[in-house]
């Protein structure tokens, strides 16, 4: 899951969870709210997790002289 998706999960899930009062029978959209908003924020901070380790690590080992230029006059 990538991390515009997780926080648009988060935010259908809050929206679900705290702004929709509407009455679909045997369907609680406060809950479903909130467990897309779990979901999205476990998928974000595993994104970051994830975006986090994949980054390469360049370090040098020998340090070599600048090149000289023999420049005569």
């Amino acid at each position: 899951m990538r991390i515009g998706t997780s926080i648009g999960l988060i935010a259908i899930g809050l929206i679900l969870a705290l702004a929709v009062r509407v009455d679909l029978g045997g369907l609680d959209l406060q809950l479903i709210g909130w467990i897309l908003a779990v979901v999205g924020i476990v998928g974000l901070v595993a994104s970051l997790l994830i975006a986090r380790q994949s980054r390469p690590v360049i370090t040098r080992d020998e340090v070599h002289p600048p090149h000289v230029h023999d420049h005569r006059y």
